[in-house]
This record gives C-alpha cells, structure tokens and sequence, in this order.
C-alpha cells in the first residue's frame, strides 16, 4: 500500500492507543506521519480503561502531546469505526495545536471523548503506551 499523498489524506492527531507502540496503531499501517505535536491548553486526557479520551477543560494548561498523521480515506473510515463515532463515544472534530503547527495551512482533526468523566482518572497531558 502506498502512503496517502498530502493532497488525498486528511490530517488526524492522535494522542493514545493510535500512537506508535500503541495497542491499536496498526491501524495506521500504510499511513504518514507528519510527526509529533501537541494541543493548545484547554484540553487533557482521562483514563477509560485500556484507552484514553480527550476532553476540553478550561483548567488543563498543558494541552495533550500526540502525533500527526496522513491517513487516506478508507483508513479514516476505519478510525471513525474505531472511535465509536456513530455510537456517539468520540467526535471528529478540528484540533486547535499549539505552535509551531498552528500554522498549518490543512485541518487536523482528532478524536474529543463526549462521555462523562467524573470518577475517572485525570492523565494529563500523555497516554503512556
């Protein structure tokens, strides 16, 4: 399989079981990394058991550390089925970062947990794989 090239990929930041040494990246065989980033403040990670979510919470200064990669559109599809989109667990949405990719001139989206977090472990900024 040929990476996906920067004009057909989309860009997707992923700060858990999705990065390399994760549990679940070889979901991203085939894929690009464009490397590693991190987000604005605003955001942090809890612990769901055997993967993190990613919420928005005004307190976290730190932002989450993650990676960037170019994923084709059947791996996209593939992501989306993983994180549980249709069932409402994950949202797809743009990922503000913080410099120097703030700059970019593409999206990068990831992957915001809207389920409850209240009696879960507060990570912070890293998903230890």
């Amino acid at each position: 399989m040929n990476p996906p090239s920067c004009a057909d990929s989309t860009l997707v930041f992923v700060y858990g079981t999705l990065k390399r040494g994760g549990s679940n990246h070889h979901y991203l065989a085939g894929q690009t990394l464009i490397g590693t980033a991190r987000t604005v403040a605003g955001f942090t990670l809890y612990s769901l058991g055997d993967y993190p979510g990613l919420v928005a919470e005004a307190t976290a200064a730190e932002g989450v550390s993650g990676e960037i990669w170019a994923v084709d559109a059947a791996c996209l599809a593939s992501l989306d089925i993983l994180e549980g989109i249709d069932e409402g667990l994950y949202a797809r949405e743009p990922a503000p970062l913080a410099p120097p990719h703030d700059g970019l001139k593409r999206v990068v989206q990831f992957y915001r947990y809207l389920g409850p977090v209240q009696d879960r472990a507060r990570l912070g900024a890293v998903w230890a794989v």
